[in-house]
Parts: structure tokens; sequence; C-alpha cells
């Protein structure tokens, strides 16, 4: 049998000892885990930046593999900590709606995490990365069924994404986020844009300014200029080649987004 894998995402840098902690925790329950850093550099409690990124790397996992993540500005409070299965894969981390991506479809069941058994002796009110979520994520991965961890939960919290339109005849949307190269995401996806017709005939606007159609490569953009290009995660972005598109534009979450057709 091939060895569990956890994934791991947090915004606790890697100058601190933190996640290493977490590590060790995992490691002292099941030993035979395999993990896997998505990232640790989320912007401090940016829980929607958190669900991105794990947005666009779970689908990349095999099945059976555990996302732990921890982006918890609630530490402490009565926010409610849950475990779930979702299709094949499994989530660990607060109610906060970091996972609010997997549980889009019907397709899950969650748990409460409330068994004093699964989690470490002594709780702090300041890192349940440690002594609930790493523990929970290990004994899952020891093959702890999911049920056995707390009630079930029907009602998890869930990010409440904007969705682009039909409006007037173009598509609007808006930024969503951004990355470490600059690069704005949109909650404009590939399959939108087919409401209007071929790539190559259309005109993307940001906070009115026109950009153009969509490139193919990140080269094929201007240099220090902005572009739309869609991404791998299949999304349409704003990108400068060489450059940050955020810092150009200047630019931030919510900011509008329209496609239309050239002419």
């Amino acid at each position: 049998m091939a060895a569990p894998i956890i994934t791991l995402t947090t915004d606790f840098g890697v100058r601190d000892p933190f996640v290493a902690i977490m590590k060790g925790v995992i490691l002292g329950i099941c030993r035979d885990a395999r993990l896997v850093d998505v990232t640790h550099e989320v912007a401090p409690c940016d829980v929607a930046e958190a669900c991105l990124s794990l947005e666009s790397s779970v689908d990349f996992f095999p099945p059976g593999t555990i996302h732990l993540a921890v982006v918890d500005p609630g530490v402490g409070s009565g926010r409610r900590g849950i475990a779930l299965r979702a299709g094949e894969q499994y989530f660990v981390g607060p109610d906060n709606g970091l996972f609010s991506f997997a549980i889009s479809g019907s397709d899950w069941t969650a748990v409460s995490l409330e068994r004093d058994a699964l989690r470490r002796p002594a709780v702090s009110r300041t890192f349940h990365g440690r002594d609930i979520f790493a523990p929970a994520a290990a004994y899952l991965a020891a093959g702890v069924p999911l049920e056995r961890f707390g009630p079930p939960v029907t009602d998890p919290e869930r990010l409440i994404w904007p969705a682009c339109r039909l409006e007037g005849g173009e598509l609007v949307g808006e930024v969503i986020g951004s990355d470490r190269f600059g690069n704005l995401l949109t909650n404009v996806r590939a399959d939108d844009l087919d409401l209007l017709g071929t790539p190559d005939r259309l005109v993307v606007s940001v906070s009115g300014r026109d950009l153009g159609g969509p490139v193919a490569c990140y080269a094929d953009g201007p240099t220090a200029a902005p572009s739309p290009i869609i991404g791998s995660s299949g999304r349409l972005e704003i990108f400068a080649n060489r450059t940050s598109a955020r810092a150009l534009l200047g630019v931030a979450s919510g900011d509008p987004v329209r496609v239309r057709r050239a002419g």
C-alpha cells in the first residue's frame, strides 16, 4: 500500500518553527506520511487566498490525499474545526470557508473535530494547527474513519465568490486575488468566454482600461504592459510580461473586469 500523502497550506511563513512543529506532530502519529508543502506564504489571515491556492492544486494529487490547511484568524474562538471528504480527497482545517470550492457540489461529507482522543492532550487557544488539525490529518492518514472524529456538519462555512454575468453583450466580472508575480486572478473562467466567441476576437478591460484579447503564453505579452491570459487554473488572469500587473495597474480585489467582442 502506498504511503499516505498530506499536503500543508498555511499563512505561517517559514521563518518561524510553526510548520515544522505541525510536521513533527503528524510524523509522531503517522511516521509513514509523505508531507507536501503547497504554500506557507499565504498573506496573513487571508482565507480567500488560501482557498484559491488549494482550488488550483488539489486536482493534481492522487485519490485519498489529505489536505491540511491552517489560515485561521478565528483560532481559539467558537469557530469549528472540520474534516471533510469531497470526492476522493480529504480536507482538514478551520471551518471558515477555506474549503468552499470542495463543497460546491453535492458529493461531500463533513464532521466537526470534537473527539478528545484524536487531538493532543493539551489544546492551546493559539495553535490549533499543532493541537487539533495536525493530529486529525495524521489520524486520517493512519486509517481512522472520518466519522470517528465527531458529529456530522451539514452547514460548513462558505466564501461567497462573486459570479461573472452577461450584461449588455459583455461578460462582467472582477479581480478576486493575485499571485506572487503580481498576476491578477479573476472570477471569469475559460468556459465563460465561450459565451462571447473565440479568444482572438475578444477585448478585456480592467477598471476601464482596454487590454486586448487573451494571449497564448506569457512571452506573447509586450514587456512591462498588462495583458490577459487564461492561466493554468482555467481562470482569466491579467499579467504584465517581466513585471507586476498588480503594481502596474494599481487594482485590487473587487475591481471590475469586462470582456466584450472586438469591434
